[in-house]
């Protein structure tokens, strides 16, 4: 990779941003006091704060400049997403091609500012609820707050904007990536510390053997998924135009992917899932069955059950709103193409939506399971979560996505200039 200049400079470039990052997130927000901070850890944890402090890196529980990371940027891009498949005009500009791109990601740059403005108010009221502020003004710790977290994001979205054009891509992904990644010598510390001969704790070495095992059976079982898809033939009519040259004719194909959604069902999951916990803290005792119901569903294995089947129907509700059948039949009948075997117009959408359906079935469960697997090992170990986070979960997925796709464009610089890419014999394939 060191060998072409062009690569060595993204690559060095791409290094030197993420290290800026990474510098920030040891940078204080101003009038927060971090030893009164460090005594309510618990503050800013549990639930969907959980995955925005692993999106972030711990970025959010130590109230960094970075505390909010790019979780607006995320929560931008999904808005616009759904609003894409409903809003017509949305919907007609995400098909102007490179013009459309450009004026969506315009869009997108204004949401993550004002979803920025939103969480970063509400950050400064819960910070100062919390008593953890060195400024006695509350009007002046939210202003504070919002300005440093709306400035600390856009930073971190320029960043990322300038690792895609200038770097090796994918700038916003890797970000998070280096966040999540961030917190891995933390969770060997600690595995060394309750595993190390002689420790304080009675706990077997073989325990750590098997999590060790897990963590790479989980890694190629992820690494299989995502890479996994349905690959389904298209042919090209034949035309012949004036002067009778042949046209069309080739065969090519659309590939169907497993995990079609991504990690976006367990952020729904999680976001929907905190809310029976919250009502609980504020029922009186008096509803007693009620409240015991709502708790039972807000940890353990009620809470287990009920996230792995809200995983399997996000599955199914965001491939059906990503995934458009008709749209692709159509586009298929327009150019001259077709499935070999279906008839154009609606039997091929209804054999495409069969077959997503089937494939889907197989990626909804995997994310289920992926999902649970850290709370379950966590609670059988008794082991803390930032340990059991490395052997699934939302964190795991996006590194292994992100890692891939960036070895498949580290190999795509290498293969144009003649050199052998990564793998002596075939070359990765990507998720797209």
């Amino acid at each position: 990779m060191f060998r072409i200049r062009e690569l060595r400079e993204r690559m060095l470039f791409t290094f030197g941003l993420l290290a800026v990052y990474r510098i920030g997130s040891y940078i204080p927000t101003p009038g927060i006091d971090p030893l009164r901070l460090k005594e309510r850890a618990d503050l800013l944890s549990g639930g969907l704060l959980n995955v925005m402090d692993l999106f972030t890196g711990g970025n959010l529980q130590n109230v960094t400049i970075f505390a909010l990371g790019v979780m607006p940027y995320i929560s931008a891009s999904i808005i616009l997403q759904l609003m894409t498949s409903v809003v017509p005009s949305l919907e007609r500009l995400s098909r102007e091609g490179e013009a459309g791109r450009r004026k969506i990601n315009q869009y997108t740059r204004y949401g993550t500012i004002l979803v920025c403005i939103i969480q970063a108010v509400m950050l400064g009221r819960s910070l100062w609820q919390a008593d953890v502020c060195m400024i006695a003004n509350p009007i002046a710790l939210i202003f504070i707050v919002t300005l440093t977290q709306t400035a600390g994001t856009t930073f971190t979205m320029w960043l990322g904007e300038q690792i895609t054009s200038r770097g090796i891509g994918n700038g916003i992904s890797l970000i998070i990536t280096a966040g999540i990644v961030s917190r891995m010598p933390n969770a060997l510390q600690y595995m060394w510390q309750i595993y190390k001969p002689g420790g304080d704790e009675t706990r077997h070495v073989y325990e750590a053997v098997i999590l060790l095992l897990m963590f790479v059976a989980v890694v190629a079982g992820v690494i299989f998924v995502v890479q996994g898809q349905r690959r389904i033939p298209v042919q090209y009519a034949k035309r012949v135009a004036s002067g009778g040259r042949v046209f069309g004719g080739h065969s090519t194909y659309i590939p169907l992917r497993v995990n079609q959604a991504g990690v976006i069902p367990i952020i729904f999951a999680q976001s929907i899932l905190i809310v029976p916990g919250a009502i609980a803290k504020y029922l009186p005792d008096s509803l007693g069955m009620v409240k015991n119901v709502l708790e039972y569903f807000s940890g353990g294995n009620g809470y287990i059950g009920l996230y792995a089947l809200a995983i399997i129907l996000f599955c199914f509700f965001y491939t059906a709103i990503t995934f458009n059948p008709v749209q692709i039949a159509d586009d298929f009948k327009k150019s001259g193409a077709f499935v070999p075997g279906i008839r154009p117009g609606k039997p091929t959408a209804d054999f495409l939506e069969h077959t997503m359906v089937r494939i889907t079935v197989v990626g909804a469960l995997f994310l289920a399971i992926i999902a649970v697997v850290p709370m379950v090992v966590a609670n059988q170990l008794k082991i803390p979560y930032l340990i059991a986070s490395f052997l699934g979960g939302t964190g795991l997925l996006i590194v292994v996505g992100v890692l891939l796709d960036t070895m498949q464009q580290v190999e795509a610089h290498l293969l144009m200039r003649h050199y052998d890419g990564f793998m002596k014999e075939g070359h990765l394939r990507g998720r797209y």
